[in-house]
């Protein structure tokens, strides 16, 4: 939800997560292995207003926290700047498990070196639901975000599916969005080119009522478990 979070910034990605798996913006109740990393990276462009760039790495060093870092670049107008520094915490009160329930809390800070007015700020509660030995994960988040460029307060949520298309392939489909404002959505496709370790995605998506669409492709790589 990192990916949804930015939406303050004017960058739609961000807001996960996070370990809402690439490329979900809605997050769930899940983070990386105990002891392990992740880098999800990924590219997106804006019709009508230039492409993003994005890598955010994250580590679970205590077992039940996530960190993730990370930075966002924009090329518009033949000019590249960076747009997005992220820092987020994640933990888990009931790890999600197969046909059960999981939930946690992130928190987290976003800031453009471009802007004033300091950084942005956001919370959320992710919330997941297994169905189906884990074929169908169902997600849904609610948070606050407070925006750096005029100190605006918003409600955050986002509602999200996985689904099991094949051993390595699943569909995602989602809708999130501020308290104020028309939702936006996406669907995609996920693909595991090497199981449990490397990842590839891409999703389309829009605002409801049109006017805001975005095609994203991503690549995802998790590591075994190997910090002290």
């Amino acid at each position: 939800m990192i990916r949804m979070a930015l939406t303050g910034l004017g960058l739609l990605c961000a807001c996960a997560p996070l370990h809402a798996a690439r490329p979900m913006i809605t997050d769930d109740a899940r983070i990386v292995d105990d002891k392990a990393c992740q880098v999800e990276s990924w590219a997106r462009h804006d019709k009508g207003v230039g492409n993003e760039f994005w890598v955010q790495p994250a580590c679970n060093f205590t077992g039940n926290l996530e960190v993730t870092v990370g930075a966002g670049a924009t090329r518009a107008q033949g000019a590249t700047h960076t747009t997005a520094l992220v820092l987020q915490g994640k933990t888990l009160f009931k790890p999600l498990e197969a046909n059960g329930w999981g939930w946690g809390l992130a928190l987290g800070t976003a800031r453009n070196p471009r802007e004033r007015g300091g950084a942005s700020w956001y919370g959320y509660v992710p919330f997941s639901v297994s169905l189906a030995d884990d074929r169908v994960v169902l997600h849904t988040n609610v948070g606050w975000q407070r925006d750096q460029s005029d100190g605006r307060k918003h409600v955050t949520w986002g509602l999200g599916s996985e689904t099991q298309l094949s051993q390595r392939s699943w569909l995602i489909a989602e809708t999130f969005g501020q308290g104020d404002g028309q939702p936006f959505y996406q669907i995609g496709l996920r693909h595991w080119l090497v199981p449990e370790r490397v990842q590839a995605d891409a999703t389309v998506g829009n605002r409801m009522g049109g006017g805001e669409q975005w095609l994203s492709i991503g690549l995802r790589w998790l590591s075994p478990a190997f910090l002290p």
